[in-house]
């Protein structure tokens, strides 16, 4: 179960097999952030009820990536295969939310709770979901298969299968330019 699900994650980086060549190279030759963090991760959460002192060894290693990297990807989120971190840093997910098989995370993204209100709770995800950079996801929310969450959205409602979401598009506010905000120092 744990090789299948480690395989999974290494097939989204391009890697067909797991062998010590593949480890070196993900860990040290062309080092892969998102595999590598995942690694700690899927062996914190495999060994977390089967070996405690196991599980405190990679917890140390998954401890030392989230803060390497800043994924504060907690270990008792329940994270299907093949996860894909296409970038590091300023990812959060709550440890009570649920993410299907073959999902993606870009950076600055947030997966949280509320709570208060009609949404109170952690959301559940489907499979085949893209959340694009800095968008957040948040209350107990079902957010259905084949979604593109796109950069900068905020998602706060159920979402139906294969449904595109954005965030609102840029629009011009003012024509004064950056008087103010860029001091250039005179001669």
């Amino acid at each position: 179960m744990l090789r299948e699900i480690l395989l999974a994650d290494y097939a989204r980086c391009g890697f067909k097999k797991l062998s010590l060549g593949v480890l070196m190279q993900v860990f040290w030759w062309q080092p892969n952030p998102g595999l590598k963090f995942l690694t700690y991760f899927r062996l914190t959460q495999y060994y977390r009820r089967k070996n405690r002192l196991l599980f405190y060894v990679f917890f140390l290693g998954w401890r030392k990536m989230k803060y390497k990297y800043g994924f504060d990807i907690s270990y008792r989120a329940r994270i299907g295969k093949g996860l894909y971190i296409g970038h590091f840093g300023g990812i959060v997910i709550h440890g009570d939310a649920v993410i299907g098989e073959h999902c993606n995370l870009s950076q600055g993204m947030t997966i949280g709770v509320l709570n208060r209100g009609k949404n109170s709770g952690v959301p559940t995800i489907g499979d085949r979901v893209f959340m694009g950079p800095n968008s957040v996801i948040l209350g107990g929310i079902t957010i259905g298969n084949e979604v593109l969450i796109g950069a900068n959205a905020v998602v706060t409602f159920d979402v139906a299968d294969k449904a595109v979401l954005a965030a609102p598009l840029a629009s011009v506010i003012s024509h004064q330019g950056t008087a103010n905000y860029v001091v250039v120092p005179t001669q």
